[in-house]
């Protein structure tokens, strides 16, 4: 290996000295068997390979460093100029900037060095194909397809120049990208995006085939933990911690119970499979209940799995769902039973795809879970569940069937029925219940009265208790309380009415409290709720909360009397306000005592109370001008900003809340009849901005301060308040926001009823008379023909038109075209316009849609020279080819800036029925060259496409033996790459040259043997037509010693087999044999097979 020049050399060395590098390498150091895969674009490239063959250089000197080699396992090159020269010296100003940005001085020879023109690059080049083939690396060369108009439709870096020329390791592949945008996509569904992920996916999954050992694709105690840690959330214990314990004695009679008996006897799990289902009212206790016999089973049974989770309908979304229920269940499986972990791999987590931040579907739980209970074998696990009815009725239907393959009968307890239950009463009475004050007959009797008349509802019980606690505290006689008692309703919803209109003070406050806990957008915490209220209540007393003065205590004591003791605080590490029973919520919107109570209420509830809270949650956002908040912000998720975001939160607790859901409230408000026409005519629009961008984490989701209030409408789907809105301006017209115009906001975040609402408001603003009124036909198909996604960001440099046609909307192109916002057949920055992007992406309908306006050029060529024709042909888009054939517009065999027609991109790309089509033409060349020389048939013979190559030959006049610009033949091509049906298809010709050398004198065979292209070989021999033992020009090497240098075993014998090779030939420009080339590299069966043909020198040295 020659030694690097001196700029190089010390260019390498200090990028191997710099942040991303020891980054990489202390990372792998905390996972040293960890595979990396490399990614580079453009002089990048040239730096991953300096750092790899310094690494390689480091086994002695810095180990750790020579580890990273080790574990590299690939490398994807996007047009990285391994060699060639520099067009006009654009490379130059590549270079210079990449030097500036790793933090070096721009000095000529480092620049000159970097530069493709440099020979010390292709000397790289040279000495990095072995290093990476004797590794055993995958090298993917992404080439780009386009020109630039800077260098007149040339390439930035020329195809000659962008791969290593090294096939025996290397794929190349054509990115539709110009250099600088190669690496940029649309989003998910960008055909060139997906390229890349096939081959990101084919590059890991073959390595993963490859690891040896389980161990290397296992995952270490870390990546479990934070595995297991992303199954936790916020409130998970919240329900269970918040039920009440079990007074005293009670709940001991459900132990004695014959069915929670029969439910434990191993040997009746066959009559009720380990089922026990308790039922009652609401109030009875079951709650209560559970919670002891958890508690209960967890003293008595130490030895065994017991695992629970309590729903709440008063919780967040993960407490009341299934999600959550499976999460929990799944997580206290894993940290009772670790050896239970192993689930992970099994579903194939591995350990470069756990994240901390994991998105668990319930179909993984489900799978993870069944898997979880399936290595408990003979062990059994005792689960308790509880609240059901506090769950989504779908989701716990399917839960059911989830456990019926264990659950198919079970046992039932009616708890109302139950003596036990009963005594309960009683013991929780005797205890609870402090009148000490009277004599102990009058006792008796009071206790009497209220146990009969509690019907076994235990939540009444315990909230009359407290009523006359609170009437004997206060000196009220043995009468005074029989009467009272004889006053509170007996059934449990009348007695949550009695309670909220017993006085009339506060009512206001009152009101409020109850619509918060009722409506709010998810549970808020104490102190959330208390500057809620208080900004409905007394928004001018609003300021910064010093808790000094306003002390947790005196929260919690606010919130008991301004909810008059129907809402708590849950016992939780996160505490939040939730009404003491779900039989609250029940009374106030199932049984309308919220009307009931307050009669003054207006027509819909809802839309009133919801009103209410968007104003509260106004008053707090315009309590303070700038709530401490530096401008600029800075960066979403730098330190500065979450320590931003933590001060503002602590010191303003309601005001994130506030920002974050102040059109939630308004827009349900709206839709349930309160109009909201003066609240968003006069909503402060640039503060919300602010506030937005402050709590928001996500650079990219923030938004610039000129965006439009319809904007933002349209991006979080408020369809009520965008009809509210006053109609001042297109939802076409383009704002410098990442989506671009309104319309594209609720498209790409699937806000269709917002995209609705869009359309509506701009049909109706128009004249009757106008064409216009027809957009609102296409509201309805609006959301079955949308590809937009989330990911998806607009560019400035082209329409919404084109946007629009790339992406397919039929709808949102029928719209444009009525709105005329620009000209049909406006063009990008690459010269392409909606016709091109729409015929490329396979729009059928759009592509129609366009043609019927008479007004476009279907034959029109971008700055690449490639039309309509030509990208839909390139992409496979059958449908479109015919269309547009059918126009008679268009030139069938036009050349691009490349040479390439349509017939070449789709021979290229594998193609048939495009290809098919085109042929059937006859207009046509099957011979046409490219500017690399490159026929379809060399392209597709390359690609490995049998059908279209056969499509090609069939036609009788494609020439089988061109060459191309390095003057290998379709036979040559298909050779190196292995694709042995085209190799058969070629040769049944009986046309083609088999032993035909190329500008470097290698031959079909020599390109199949580097390759290890066993099939191949074994072909090509059974022809009779090749020289075994040729020689290149280049090196003066034959199949054999690059077979050999390779390690291509299996190809070494079959060449040994004929007889016809010299096992000790030396080649011309290092005068090695095949013995030398093998030895070097460790190929210890090659080397055995050489010697045992005793025809080798073991001693003889190289020249």
């Amino acid at each position: 290996m020659k030694e690097a020049t001196p700029a190089l050399r010390s260019t390498g060395r200090e990028i191997c000295s710099q942040k991303p590098s020891l980054s990489l390498e202390a990372e792998h150091r905390q996972e040293p068997s960890r595979p990396i895969l490399f990614v580079a674009h453009s002089l990048g490239g040239i730096i991953v390979k300096e750092m790899l063959r310094r690494a390689n250089s480091c086994q002695s000197c810095q180990p750790h460093l020579h580890n990273v080699f080790n574990s590299t396992i690939g490398i994807v090159f996007f047009g990285t100029p391994h060699g060639g020269a520099d067009p006009r010296g654009f490379l130059r100003h590549v270079a210079e900037t990449l030097i500036r940005a790793a933090g070096f001085s721009v000095n000529d020879q480092i620049v000159n060095t970097l530069l493709p023109s440099s020979a010390r690059l292709r000397e790289l080049r040279d000495e990095f194909g072995p290093i990476a083939h004797e590794q055993n690396w995958i090298v993917h060369s992404f080439q780009e397809e386009l020109g630039i108009k800077y260098l007149n439709g040339r390439k930035v870096v020329e195809d000659t120049s962008s791969y290593l020329n090294f096939p025996f390791i290397e794929t190349t592949q054509h990115i539709g990208r110009n250099h600088m945008d190669m690496c940029r996509f649309t989003g998910l569904d960008d055909i060139e995006y997906k390229k890349v992920v096939a081959v990101l996916d084919r590059m890991t999954r073959t390595v993963c085939g490859k690891l040896k050992t389980t161990e290397a694709n296992s995952l270490n105690d870390d990546q479990r933990r934070i595995l297991i840690e992303s199954l936790r959330f916020d409130q998970m214990d919240a329900r269970q911690m918040s039920v009440k314990t079990a007074l005293g004695k009670t709940c001991k009679w459900f132990l004695k119970r014959p069915e929670y008996l029969d439910w434990l006897d191993k040997k009746k799990v066959d009559q009720h499979y380990g089922f026990l289902w308790i039922k009652g009212k609401p109030g009875t206790g079951k709650s209560t209940l559970m919670k002891f016999a958890l508690r209960n089973s967890q003293k008595a049974m130490k030895d065994q799995l017991i695992i629970s989770f309590f729903f709440n309908a008063r919780g967040a979304s993960l407490e009341k769902s299934t999600t959550g229920m499976y999460r929990s269940l799944l997580l206290q499986l894993l940290e009772r039973l670790p050896e239970l972990q192993s689930i992970f791999e099994s579903v194939g987590f591995t350990s470069w795809n756990t994240s901390s931040s994991h998105t668990w579907s319930i179909v993984l739980l489900k799978d993870l879970f069944e898997r979880a209970v399936q290595l408990l074998g003979q062990a059994s696990v005792i689960c308790f569940i509880d609240a059901l009815d506090e769950c989504d009725e779908d989701q716990i239907r399917d839960m059911v069937a989830f456990f019926q393959r264990l659950v198919t009968k079970g046992l039932s307890l009616v708890l109302e029925g139950q003596e036990g239950h009963s005594q309960d009463i009683t013991t929780y009475v005797n205890s609870e219940l402090k009148i000490n004050k009277i004599s102990l007959a009058e006792q008796e009797q009071i206790r009497c009265e209220l146990q009969e008349k509690s019907s076994g509802v235990f939540m009444w019980v315990v909230l009359v208790v407290g009523i006359l606690n609170k009437e004997h505290d206060q000196g009220r006689t043995a009468k005074r309380l029989r009467r009272k008692l004889s006053e509170i309703p007996g059934d449990l919803h009348e007695l949550f009415h009695d309670l909220l209109t017993r006085d009339c003070h506060n009512q206001n406050e009152l009101l409020l409290c109850i619509q918060w806990v009722l409506f709010a957008r998810e549970p808020l915490k104490p102190e959330e709720l208390y500057f809620a209220v208080l900004s409905g209540t007394e928004p001018d007393d609003l300021s910064k909360w010093n808790p000094d003065e306003v002390s947790m205590g005196l929260i919690k004591t606010f919130i008991l009397n301004s909810s008059k003791g129907l809402a708590e605080i849950t016992k939780s590490k996160i505490p939040t306000v939730q009404f003491i029973h779900e039989s609250v919520r029940d009374f106030l919107l199932k049984e309308n005592g919220l009307r009931a109570v307050w009669t003054n209420l207006g027509g819909d509830l809802q839309g009133e109370s919801h009103e209410r809270l968007a104003h509260c949650c106004l008053a707090y956002i315009s309590a303070d001008s700038n709530f401490d908040i530096e401008s600029p912000l800075p960066k979403g998720l730098s330190k500065e900003a979450t320590a931003l975001r933590q001060r503002v939160s602590t010191s303003f607790p309601f005001l994130e809340y506030a920002v974050e859901n102040i059109l939630h409230h308004a827009e349900t408000a709206d839709v349930n009849g309160a109009s909201q026409k003066d609240f968003i005519l006069n909503f402060p629009l640039i503060n919300w901005l602010k506030l937005h961008n402050l709590f928001e984490k996500f650079d990219i989701r923030q938004h610039t301060s000129d965006a439009s209030l319809l904007y933002i409408l349209a991006e979080y789907n408020m369809p009520a308040l965008i009809r509210a809105l006053p109609y001042n301006r297109s939802c076409f017209d383009v704002e410098n926001e990442r989506y671009g115009p309104p319309i594209f906001a609720g498209m790409a975040m699937q806000s269709f009823e917002a995209v609705r609402a869009l359309l509506e408001v701009q049909a109706v603003a128009q004249p009757p008379a106008s064409a216009l009124r027809g957009l609102a036909k296409y509201c309805e198909q609006i959301d079955r023909d949308n590809h937009f996604a989330r990911e998806f960001k607009f560019s400035r440099q082209r329409s919404v038109l084109s946007h629009a046609a790339e992406y397919g909307s039929e709808s949102l192109i029928a719209a444009c075209l009525l709105v005329s916002i620009e000209g049909i057949e406006s063009k990008d920055k690459q010269g392409r316009t909606p016709l091109s992007w729409a015929a490329k992406n396979g729009h059928e309908a759009v592509v129609k849609k366009l043609l019927a306006t008479g007004q476009v050029d279907v034959d029109i060529k971008d700055s690449y020279g490639r039309t309509p024709l030509s990208w839909a042909a390139g992409g496979g888009r059958e449908a479109v080819v015919k269309i547009l054939l059918a126009t008679e517009q268009v030139d069938i065999d036009t050349k691009d800036k490349q040479g390439r027609t349509p017939l070449s991109w789709a021979a290229e790309n594998g193609h048939e029925a495009v290809v098919k089509i085109l042929l059937a033409t006859e207009q046509v060349d099957v011979n046409v060259r490219d500017g690399n020389s490159r026929t379809p048939l060399t392209l597709a013979a390359e690609k490995g496409h049998e059908a279209v190559v056969k499509a090609l030959l069939a036609t009788g006049q494609v020439s089988v033996n061109a060459k191309d610009c390095h003057g290998q033949t379709p036979l040559s091509r298909a050779a190196e790459k292995g694709h042995e049906a085209v190799i058969k298809a070629l040769l049944v010709t009986g046309q083609v040259g088999v032993d035909i050398k190329d500008k470097q004198g290698l031959t079909p065979l020599s390109w199949a043997a580097r390759g290890g292209r066993e099939a191949v070989v074994k072909i090509l021999l059974s022809t009779g037509q090749v020289n075994v033992d040729t020689k290149d020009r280049l090196y003066g090497r034959t199949p054999l010693s690059w077979a050999a240098g390779g390690g291509r075993e299996a190809v070494v014998k079959i060449l040994l087999a004929t007889g016809q090779v010299d096992a000790d030939i030396r080649d011309i420009k290092y005068g090695r044999t095949p013995l030398s080339w093998a030895a070097e590299k460790g190929h210890e069966a090659v080397i055995k097979a050489l010697l045992a043909t005793g025809q080798v020198d073991v001693n003889v040295r190289d020249s």
